[in-house]
């Protein structure tokens, strides 16, 4: 049997700048084994994925930086990267030939900011604020335990309060579809095998203990 593979989910990533700093937001969650490369003009980013993907992320960057001076870390939700500037100008993108790109002072209301990040990256009309995005988030991860755990009591009661039928159907039927369907009617479930019902879009395979081809 062939090697089934997950697909690798497409990670987000924007930036925003300050006179003195770059900072590159990479929406992965629960990034574990990070590791940053900075050159004068490139960043390497690497880690891996909680589904167990490797996710990489290679930027040829518009200006040069000072590789010393930048700094990251990682919170539940994002990876932020701080890439120190060396010209103090602004970067009208964040990639691109240095050589070609058009070189723009920092407007005086920036400068006059301090080192307060701009509130949108500078490559969006958008304001984006990334604290609310990253509350947002948790809120869902939150949320998502929250409903997964009243599930879990909900079935445990019907099965602790049902009858030796009701068991039965709900182990026979969960067994035999693989986690796809739990009933608790013995009359319809005792007829037959109970087939696999994935969720609409997905399809049901069958993993090898190994991993391996066979």
């Amino acid at each position: 049997m062939a090697d089934e593979t997950m697909p690798t989910p497409k990670i987000k990533h924007d930036w925003y700048e300050t006179e003195v700093y770059v900072t590159v937001i990479i929406l992965a969650k629960n990034a574990e084994n990070l590791k940053v490369t900075y050159d004068d003009t490139a960043l390497s980013v690497s880690a891996k994925l909680p589904n167990g993907n490797d996710y990489s992320l290679e930027l040829d960057l518009a200006h040069q930086i000072v590789p010393e001076k930048c700094s990251h870390i990682v919170t539940p939700s994002k990876i932020e990267i701080k890439l120190k500037k060396k010209e103090g100008y602004r970067w009208t993108v964040l990639e691109g030939n240095p050589e070609k790109q058009e070189i723009q002072p920092i407007p005086q209301e920036i400068l006059q900011a301090g080192t307060q990040p701009l509130k949108y990256p500078s490559s969006s009309k958008k304001s984006k604020d990334w604290d609310k995005v990253e509350k947002e988030i948790e809120k869902q991860d939150s949320e998502e335990k929250e409903g997964l755990s009243a599930l879990s009591s909900l079935f445990q009661q019907i099965y602790g309060n049902g009858s030796e039928e009701v068991q039965r159907a709900m182990n026979k039927s969960f067994q035999e579809s693989g986690g796809t369907v739990l009933s608790t009617n013995w009359a319809e479930v005792g007829k037959g095998k109970v087939e696999k019902k994935p969720p609409d879009g997905l399809e049901w395979k069958s993993w090898s203990g190994s991993g391996s081809n066979s």
